[in-house]
This record gives structure tokens, C-alpha cells and sequence, in this order.
């Protein structure tokens, strides 16, 4: 048994020592955001605090009876809360229920949890986490940023509060995943949301797509990800079919795409980061067929200091080992 499995196994709610990485988590749950959540649960070195959640993938009162669901499945007692229905301004132009089925989790029929979501709204709830527990708390962010953005109108000092903020957004080569194809769907869904988090929040680590479509799970990998005989392996079977499909029938690639599993990854474990580079980085709110591309200043021309630490390689053992630990 090696030193993780041990750890992993010794992991119980009531850790929270010096060296816990104490997370909030804000998604749309989603099949990528239902795997990131199950690696940040079993970790031996994080706690999952709160969960907010946003639309995105599919509307908001799906993707928050899916995180319900997935925290039922690990046996997590995190809080729950329901977030912002839509974007800043306007709706997008598509969701990605064609990828994560109508339901957002594959469409597996899975039974509805019985777990009470909080009163309070995600974006309050944000708020008072990071004043009551100021420079502690680390946010993940693994769907579009509207309710961070709203939380971050509403108290501008939110910013130096958390400890650190991980998001999984953009593509920084315009190398995209939406209809407007120089955009990463995160950051596509809402623009004016993803504007006011880039230009608030110092340095933040930034997850693109691009990083995503470079680090694939291949299929020797992906068959030890399936057919685990355990509550937790049989949700990732039941949820991942048709995203799988997808990949295979429209991408036509053989692989897994793990773009939250990704940005938790290097949430959990940040030196897994084998390269990175820091440059600042603007949200396109303007454009008609550029709308919510990420431009990257690559040569640093306008002068402005860097905005975002953009992680370009990670180890991809260390990554599928996370992964894994998820369902095994």
C-alpha cells in the first residue's frame, strides 16, 4: 500500500489540520465538475467547506440537485448553496446539455437527494465565508463566474480574503469550445462575469482549455477509471457514457477530456505544475464572433502587470493518480 492510499484511508470529516487545504467550491455541475468534486473529496489533504452553485452546463435547478447528488454519493456534509440563474447581462447563446445530457449528469436516471440547500444565496454566502475566515479558505471555480463576480461587487475586498482562487476558464491560444470559437464555455457563458473576476483579483490561477485538450486521459488510462465495483465507480460509469460518446462520436477522440478534474488537480496539489507563465490577461466582451475569448498578452506590449498565473503542463501521472483515487 503506498503512503496516499494509507492517507486516503485515514481521511475522516473531522479533519482539519494546519496542513488541510479547506476549499470552496463554485460549479455547474456537469459531468467534469461531478469528477473534480470526488477528487477533492477523497484527497487526504483537503476538506470541502461549502459548495456555491451557478448555471452553466445546464440550468441552475438542475446543476444544484447535482451537487447534491455528488455529495450524497461521497458522503460529504458540505453545505449546499444555490447561486445566480443566469449571466450578468445576456444569455449565452448555447449550454453544453448536448455534452452532459439534458439532466447534466448524463442523463443516468439517478435517484433526487433528499439534502436541504441552504437560504442563503451563493454570492452572500461567499461574501461572509471569506470575512469569517479571512486569508484560509482557497476558491476553486470550475463553472462560469457569475456568482464570484456578483460576490465580488458586492465586498471589492473579497479578493484579498481567499487565500488563493483556481479556475478552470478560457482559452488562451483562441483555441475554444463554443459557438464562438475562440472562446472556452466557461468564460463564454458569461463574459461581464469573467471581466470583473480577471480584472479584481490579484493573479489568480488560470486553467484553459487548451491545457485541458494537451493532457487527455488516454484509453489504457480511462479503462482503469472504469468498472470500479464501488458506489463511487459506478457513478463515474453511470454518469461519464454519454459524455464519452460525445467525445468519441463528435471529437473523434478515444479519450477522456477532464477539463475541472484538471483545475482541481492543481487546486489540491499546486506543485503538479511542471509549467507556467504569468501574463495579463483581458475578457473580450464586445466582439460578435470574439465574445468572451480570453486574449492573453503574451510579450507583456500594453504594460499591464499580470493578472493570472496560466498553467501551461502538469505532471500527468500525478494527475490520473488523483483521478483515480476518485473511483477506485
Amino acid at each position: 500500500m503506498s503512503s496516499y492510499d494509507a492517507a486516503w484511508m485515514l481521511k475522516t470529516p473531522d479533519d482539519h489540520g494546519a496542513l488541510m487545504k479547506r476549499l470552496v467550491i463554485d460549479t455547474d455541475p456537469g459531468v467534469d465538475d461531478a469528477e473534480a468534486i470526488m477528487m477533492a473529496s477523497v484527497h487526504p489533504d483537503a476538506n470541502i467547506e461549502a459548495v456555491t452553485v451557478v448555471s452553466g452546463n445546464v440550468p441552475l435547478e438542475h446543476t444544484t440537485a447535482n451537487a447534491c447528488k455528488i455529495l450524497d454519493v461521497m458522503g460529504e456534509e458540505a453545505a449546499v448553496y444555490a447561486g445566480c440563474p443566469g449571466p450578468l447581462v445576456s444569455r449565452p447563446d448555447e449550454d453544453a446539455a448536448f455534452v452532459h445530457g439534458e439532466d447534466g449528469l448524463g442523463d443516468a436516471g439517478l435517484a433526487a437527494s433528499t439534502r436541504k440547500v441552504e437560504e442563503e444565496h451563493a454570492a452572500n454566502a461567499l461574501v461572509r465565508m471569506a470575512n469569517d475566515h479571512p486569508g484560509e479558505l482557497s476558491l476553486v471555480a470550475i463553472g462560469p463566474l457569475t456568482n464570484i463576480a456578483l460576490a465580488t461587487r458586492l465586498d471589492p475586498g473579497m479578493p484579498q480574503k481567499y487565500k488563493e482562487l483556481i479556475l478552470m476558464g478560457g482559452a488562451i491560444y483562441a483555441q475554444g469550445n463554443t459557438v464562438n470559437t475562440t472562446a472556452e464555455f466557461n468564460i463564454f457563458f458569461d463574459p461581464e462575469a469573467a471581466y470583473v473576476v480577471f480584472d479584481a483579483w490579484p493573479e489568480l490561477t488560470m486553467v484553459s482549455w487548451e491545457a485541458t485538450m494537451s493532457h487527455p486521459i488516454g484509453s489504457e488510462k480511462l479503462a482503469r477509471l472504469q468498472n470500479n465495483n464501488n458506489p463511487r465507480g459506478q457513478f463515474f460509469d453511470a454518469i461519464s457514457a454519454q459524455v464519452l460518446k460525445y467525445i468519441s462520436e463528435v471529437m473523434k477522440r478515444d479519450v477522456l477530456l477532464a477539463a475541472d478534474p484538471l483545475a482541481m488537480a492543481v487546486a489540491l496539489e499546486p506543485d503538479i505544475v511542471t509549467r507556467a507563465a504569468k501574463h495579463h490577461v483581458h475578457v473580450e466582451r464586445m466582439g460578435g464572433a470574439s465574445r468572451g475569448q480570453t486574449i492573453v498578452d503574451w510579450n507583456d506590449r500594453a504594460g499591464k502587470p499580470p493578472n493570472a498565473n496560466i498553467v501551461l503542463d502538469v505532471d500527468e501521472e500525478r494527475f490520473f493518480d488523483l483521478f483515480h483515487a476518485a473511483v477506485r
